[in-house]
């Protein structure tokens, strides 16, 4: 039996979230709808999703609160894409850096929030297998370099530190949670895409050169991101996972 996608719409707006629900199921994906963060706690104890839709604007634990639960918890790998009623640049921010994949404001067309989940979820997919996603709160080691990912800056061999923009920083998270894996442009892409709106203008070539500038990476003979014609780049070092300092 072919699997149907299943959505879990966390809001507390009755209206909305049963013309959602039922907008989406009309659609061919399976929909759950729940009014707070206490249910929706209590569905995923027992329900796996694959994609959660969350309200940011709720009484009690908002959307930013349950974003950043759900991403320190089992259910960090399920896809969240964040609603609010409000279209401030700060929420929006704020929500990609908790770890929401896309954002929508509200009022919004239900055709387009269908096609953001369709995208989310392709997104999701393009991930090579049997991966895991390394762990916030630890430092990882590769070559000459450490990684504060709590920080989100880079130590050299010396302790020097290397500051990092958000997007610099979330490509090469996405190198060292898949070394030694070729990964094209349109993957590295949409993997990184909704956390930095820089991404949508600038072409992945030019974020690499960026980062390889960081890393004191020669682009002409690369040790740390190699070019591998016609298909993409390959992070070619391994990555060591290590204990941050308290």
């Amino acid at each position: 039996m072919d699997h149907v996608d299943h959505v879990l719409i966390v809001d507390d707006d009755r209206e909305i979230r049963e013309l959602v629900g039922n907008y989406l199921k009309k659609n061919g994906l399976r929909t759950t709808v729940v009014a707070d963060g206490r249910q929706m706690r209590a569905f995923l104890e027992t329900t796996p999703v694959d994609l959660i839709v969350l309200d940011i604007m709720m009484p009690g634990d908002d959307g930013l609160v349950l974003c950043r639960e759900l991403r320190a918890g089992k259910h960090k790998a399920t896809p969240v894409l964040m609603l609010t009623a409000r279209n401030d640049e700060t929420d929006r921010i704020i929500g990609l850096e908790m770890g929401a994949d896309d954002y929508l404001v509200k009022p919004f067309a239900a055709r387009e929030l269908l096609a953001r989940i369709n995208a989310v979820l392709r997104r999701t997919r393009m991930l090579p297998p049997n991966l895991v996603v390394t762990e916030s709160g630890r430092l990882l080691a590769f070559g000459r370099w450490r990684l504060d990912t709590t920080a989100r800056h880079l130590l050299d061999s010396d302790g020097t530190m290397v500051a990092l923009s958000g997007a610099e920083y979330r490509l090469l998270r996405v190198f060292l949670d898949h070394p030694q894996r070729v990964l094209n442009r349109d993957q590295l892409l949409n993997l990184t895409q909704g956390r930095d709106a820089d991404l949508f203008d600038r072409s992945i070539d030019l974020l690499v050169s960026r980062l390889r500038q960081r890393l004191l990476d020669d682009a002409r003979e690369p040790a740390y991101i190699k070019t591998v014609r016609s298909e993409g780049y390959v992070f070619s070092l391994p990555v060591e996972i290590l204990e941050a300092p308290v």
